[in-house]
């Protein structure tokens, strides 16, 4: 095999070449901008009039006398950014062109009071009502700077023909290079003059900080272009940087980081003070390692400068003044302006641990997770644990706040959001991360800021271990602390109370009463509430997503996981009394329960069923209770005996004795309720039904001495896969300790499984392994901590991942060792080679691999075949891109949450609906089956032999009258379907529902049987299915016929 190292050089080569630009399209950009350019220098003089904004104006609040002048073509016009180093990374393909406005358009105190933002918005009007005329320009937008509504860019796409230039423009910023004195910007000085607080003077950092960024761009720009000239594999450092933060989409943004600052970031630790850090015998990739490392650290928040060593540095005085008004600090070349003045401190938090996170994969990978670094969407969806939408339009509490003072409107409110929010979760949250992209995607300059912040604000929780966020008590100060204590009942209002606790501390405290089942909906009703408060906002207007799918497992307005507390009771009840037996001639060394209930992973665990109890009758009778009942499996061990015969099929009758000796043991000691039949032996404890195995171990080694045998090789023993399901059941019950929203995820994940009708083709197995790996080998994300964030990147692993050159290796132990890796890629390979002939009988198509099983053989080893595993990615990737839009926007029109487990029937060749009040748990139905748009075949009548539900309260019969009407492991569906298989064995491939839907999907097995087209023959066929389920099929409709295949 290759060296991970080598790989990971190929690979990153093969991505450079992917990311530049075609010498063709540089060479149409160059003759774009040339034109442009000459067009705007021969821009006549003429007067500039405040008309042409005068919405921008009014918002402003600046009048339009103090703003007229003569506008004259800019003293000089460059390209900037990544165009002029050579580092544009495809395809976000644009030019940043600086037009230097002339000293003569300015007085020379129109730095106050927004003079200066207004006289730039009126010069680029002038040049943006001149080039609309252009030949040249095909479109012209207005967008904002880094997202500062009071400057103005210009977005122009040229008329340019080239296949990558499709979406390519020019952006038009304007600079203000000498126009004033730099001291009159400094960060302590007040320059909007109604920022004041009566006769006090408020500084105005961030208002003086966006004009000092004006007047040194063009240095800045030269700083960067004279760091980069000549050095290719810094260049190539940058496009990876930008790859890698353009997927990151949280930070990848105005408050945050952009290509501009990664370039300059790059260029301190290059060419300035940070010189030693970089090399020019540094590769492309230890340059971008080095750069995260450097990002991770917490220099920029302790204050940097651009300055060479030789020069004069801030005292420390002033540095520290600079880090009183931001939280980072990086001085320009110039020395004057802080170029991370827009970067917040949550922002800042967020980018030094993504930056860490990706340092410790490197280090951690020794070469590997090229796909996870720079390929893998990290977007605001999947990333957070939690996401909140808030609409804000018309709300009273924002449109209070001045459009622009010191700060702009928008950043004001996100820092108040991110106050109350942090202040209401405490230590609930790691990290609470709030953005509001705020400009309108069609901004009129006429119309001013009128429609700013309609868009929701997005904010992202980072949550923190389960015993933090699913508290239901926080205890606030103590009652003596007399103004910590108004405070805190200021801030909670209603929901503050004083309470004494266990330790005698007389504290105020709030508290989030509710049933265990619930705690994940506790931060929901922190953040809910204190937004609603602080903010006066309706609910309907607060969106926070953590419990929107969870009617997908309910039952009756409940998640029945809640009962999980009895049936772990009834197992214990169970185990020690099986361990207690004596009249056994083997003791009973271990008991092991096996069912997926048992690991909190069963979409719907069984709740007590009120008429197995030993002693009667539950307590409380409802008025009708199921006649069906699901048995759990557990598995015993026996005592070591040399007696145990040799005969593989002797061993399983001699095991059916024990387990009859069982039965009438427990029967005899405790009147334990037990059914037996030659395939199965169930006890009934205290609501549940348990069916016992026994595990032999010398049946483990007779089937390895029987390798050669084609009967063995075609069947798996019992004991085989009870050590499999032994093994599984172990390791994902210690996953489960350590992950507590593995299971409910693993339940979502399930649920949209059957819901789809892929219950023939996945073991519910094969998908607590691939739920597993999104929490074992979580990178580039962290692992998640609800619910929703872990089903999406499930549906976006099964979609995304390339099942055939790749093995999916769980490592549930976290001991692999290279060698491990070594010899599942050896199975692997091998596995893939001897299915070269054909590809669409791949075996082994989703290639597991874990600690028990590395060579996939336990729940892969033949379904899904290439075509199933196909069609369920399709599904995955489309459930993924509706879940992600569901997040970020919410239901909108015909896309709800409901959606992502509806499944369109008309993908099939033939359905078939069943009665649904004969199903064996018709409650557990989401969505009867929709109308099939197909040739309706037969009608069927339902029978009258089944019912699956039994009146039990008030009822005449006797009490075991009623009881013997319950079945045990009975499913009507499961029958059906194999009578289905026996009666037309490879005519067509069964698509169904294991968790209780109605409509079972056919599709005609081409590769089997002779084709057929004739469709008398096919609605032949399908009369057949309908008479096979009779009485339980309501309906069969033909939708398509085989194809034939020449």
């Amino acid at each position: 095999m290759v060296p991970e190292t080598e790989s990971m050089d190929f690979k990153v080569g093969e991505l450079l070449k992917d990311l530049q630009l075609d010498p063709s399209a540089s060479n149409a950009i160059d003759r774009a901008l040339s034109s442009i350019i000459d067009y705007i220098n021969n821009i006549p003089v003429q007067e500039a009039r405040a008309e042409y904004a005068a919405g921008f104006l009014r918002d402003l609040r600046v009048p339009s006398d103090k703003v007229n002048f003569i506008f004259k073509s800019p003293e000089a016009i460059r390209i900037a950014g990544s165009y002029s180093i050579g580092c544009v990374a495809k395809p976000d393909v644009n030019v940043d062109l600086l037009i230097r406005m002339p000293k003569e358009c300015f007085h020379e105190k129109d730095y106050l009071n927004y003079r200066y933002h207004a006289k730039r918005c009126i010069y680029l009007c002038v040049v943006e009502k001149s080039l609309k005329s252009s030949p040249l320009v095909r479109k012209i937008e207005w967008r904002t700077f880094r997202n500062e509504a009071r400057k103005p860019v210009i977005h122009l796409y040229p008329v340019i023909k080239h296949a990558e230039l499709s979406e390519f423009f020019i952006r038009i910023i304007p600079t203000a290079s000498s126009v004033f004195d730099g001291s009159r910007l400094s960060i302590s000085r007040n320059n909007v003059r109604a920022f004041n607080q009566s006769d006090t003077s408020r500084a105005t950092p961030y208002y003086n900080s966006s004009i000092l960024e004006d007047m040194f761009m063009e240095e800045n720009a030269d700083f960067v272009k004279n760091t980069f000239n000549g050095w290719n594999s810094l260049g190539d450092a940058l496009l990876l940087l930008k790859v890698w933060a353009r997927n990151r989409t949280s930070i990848y943004t105005h408050d945050c980081l952009n290509g501009y600052l990664i370039s300059i970031i790059l260029s301190y630790l290059a060419g300035g003070p940070g010189g030693n850090h970089i090399n020019k015998s540094m590769k492309a990739m230890l340059i971008f390692r080095v750069t995260l490392k450097f990002i991770s650290s917490n220099l920029l928040a302790k204050g940097l400068s651009l300055r060479p060593l030789t020069q004069s540095k801030p005292s420390n005085e002033e540095m520290m003044n600079w880090l009183k008004a931001f939280p980072t600090v990086l001085y320009d070349a110039t020395g004057h302006a802080n170029l991370l003045f827009c970067l917040t401190k949550t922002a800042f938090a967020e980018l030094q641990d993504e930056a860490a996170w990706t340092v410790n994969c490197i280090d951690k990978c020794r070469g590997g997770e090229f796909e996870e670094i720079f390929m893998t969407k990290v977007d605001f969806a999947a990333k957070f644990d939690a996401c909140l939408r808030i609409n804000f339009k018309g709300n009273s509490i924002v449109n209070s706040f001045d459009f622009c003072l010191d700060d702009e409107r928008w950043g004001l409110v996100e820092k108040h959001v991110q106050s109350v929010l942090q202040q209401g979760l405490s230590d609930r949250a790691k990290l609470i991360r709030v953005i509001w992209g705020s400009a309108p995607s069609n901004w009129s300059i006429k119309e001013g800021f009128e429609n700013f912040g309609k868009e929701p604000m997005l904010v992202g929780f980072l949550l923190n271990s389960e015993e933090k966020c699913f508290r239901v008590v926080d205890i606030g100060p103590h009652a003596e602390n007399k103004e910590e204590a108004a405070n805190f009942r200021k801030f909670w209002g209603e929901k503050a109370e004083l309470r004494r606790f266990k330790d005698g501390t007389i504290a105020e405290s709030t508290v989030w009463e509710c049933a265990p089942w619930q705690r994940h909906l506790i931060m929901k009703r922190i953040t809910e509430y204190v937004i609603s408060k602080h903010f006066i906002l309706p609910k309907e207007d607060i969106l926070y997503v953590v419990d929107q799918l969870d009617f997908s497992l309910h039952l009756g307005g409940k998640d029945p996981i809640s009962s999980s507390t009895s049936l772990l009771e009834a197992f214990e009840t169970l185990s020690k009394r099986l361990r207690l037996l004596e009249d056994v001639p083997l003791r009973i060394s271990s008991v092991q329960p096996l069912d997926a209930a048992f690991r909190q992973s069963a979409v719907f665990p069984p709740e007590p069923h009120p008429l197995i109890y030993e002693k009667g009758i539950a307590k409380t009778l409802p008025k009708f209770t199921t006649t069906c009942i699901k048995p759990l499996t557990v598995m015993i061990q026996l005592e070591g005996s040399g007696n145990w015969p040799s005969d593989a099929a002797v061993i399983e009758k001699t095991k059916v004795a024990f387990l009859l000796k069982i039965c009438e043991s427990l029967q005899a000691r405790w009147g334990m309720l037990c059914s037996a039949t030659e395939s199965e032996v169930n006890v009934l404890v205290e609501g549940y039904a348990f069916s016992l195995k026994i595990l032999h171990e010398r049946s483990l080694h007779l089937l390895g001495n029987q390798a050669g045998n084609d009967i063995i090789k075609s069947k798996r023993y019992i004991d085989e896969e009870l050590f499999l399901r032994s093994q599984h059941s172990s390791m994902i019950n210690g996953l489960n300790g350590r992950y507590p929203a593995y299971g409910s995820v693993v339940r979502l994940a399930k649920r949209w499984v059957s819901s789809h009708l892929f219950s023939s083709f996945v073991e519910e197995e094969a998908i607590e392994l691939i739920v597993a790996y999104l929490f074992l080998r979580p990178f580039p994300f962290h692992a998640p901590l609800s619910r929703i964030t872990g089903f999406l990147r499930f549906l976006r692993l099964t979609s995304n991942y390339d099942w055939t050159f790749s093995p999916l290796i769980i490592d549930l132990n976290e001991d692999f060792i290279p060698q491990d890796e070594w010899e599942i890629n050896e199975n692997f390979l091998s596995c893939r080679k001897s299915s070269e002939e054909n590809m669409q009988n791949l075996e082994r198509a989703m290639f597991l691999a874990t600690t028990y099983d590395k060579t996939s053989k336990a729940w892969t080893k033949c379904l899904p075949n290439v075509e199933t595993l196909r069609r369920m990615a399709a599904y995955a990737r489309s459930s993924a891109d509706l879940l992600t839009k569901l997040i970020l926007q919410g239901q909108n029109g015909p896309c709800t949450w409901e959606c992502l487990f509806r499944t369109p029937m008309n993908n099939y060749d033939a359905v078939i609906v069943l009665h649904r009040d004969k199903l064996s748990y018709p409650q557990r139905l989401l969505f009867p089956a929709s109308t099939v748009h197909g040739k309706h075949v037969i009608q069927g009548r339902a029978s009258k032999d089944f019912n699956p539900f039994i009146e039990v309260g008030g009822a005449v019969q006797s009490f075991e009258d009623v009881r013997s009407k319950l079945l045990v492991n009975f499913d009507p569906t499961v029958f059906f379907l194999q009578d289905l298989k026996e009666e037309f064995p490879e005519t067509f491939k069964i698509w169904y529902d294991s968790l209780g839907g109605d409509a079972i999907g056919l599709t005609w097995d081409l590769k089997r049987r002779k084709r057929e087209n004739d469709e008398h023959e096919i609605i032949k066929k399908l009369k057949g299915v309908g008479e096979v389920g009779k009485g339980f099929v309501k309906s069969v409709y033909f939708l398509k016929a085989p194809k034939l295949q020449v």
